[in-house]
């Protein structure tokens, strides 16, 4: 029998999974798995490790491969470390006709990454998305929960220098 991975949620992620577990039928609380991922994830700085993800596969009694295809499937799920600031730059369609290509260049350029890398002092990681759903904004970018629309790189600085 495998080792308990429960240890690894603290009592206040429990609570927090356990108030969406509440929001579906008792016998499908697996359904709660989007939320308790994000919020696995939310509490160890930002990605899920293998543990994490088998903690909410035991926690939700399911399978750790349902778990693990959900935690792929998804791009707001990191599989390995971000930055304090995860920058997700759309370049589906909409925002390539309005300029995405720039504003990458820029953002690669002024933080010296390139997509799918941190910064040496881990203040910032940088994702390339498809889209996040605000064509008519476009360029955009996505930060932490906080959308940034009609760029240019002079804002994309603005933005930037304001962060912590």
């Amino acid at each position: 029998m495998a080792e308990s991975k429960l240890h690894l949620i603290d009592e206040e992620s429990k609570a927090e999974i356990d108030q969406w577990i509440r929001k579906y039928p008792q016998d499908q609380k697996q359904s709660a798995v989007m939320a308790a991922l994000r919020i696995m994830q939310d509490a160890n700085g930002g990605w899920l490790t293998e543990d994490l993800m088998d903690a909410v596969a035991e926690y939700l009694e399911m399978p750790k491969v349902s778990v693990y295809e959900v935690a792929t499937f998804y791009s707001m799920y990191e599989l390995k470390p971000v930055g304090r600031h995860k920058i997700c730059v759309c370049t589906n369609v909409s925002c390539m006709l309005c300029g995405s290509d720039r504003i990458v260049e820029h953002l690669k350029g002024r933080l010296g990454i390139d997509f799918g890398e941190i910064t040496e002092d881990g203040r910032f990681s940088l994702k390339e998305v498809e889209c996040l759903g605000a064509c008519g904004g476009a360029p955009m970018m996505q930060i932490g929960r906080q959308y940034y629309e009609n760029l240019t790189p002079e804002k994309v600085d603005e933005i930037l220098d304001a962060l912590d």
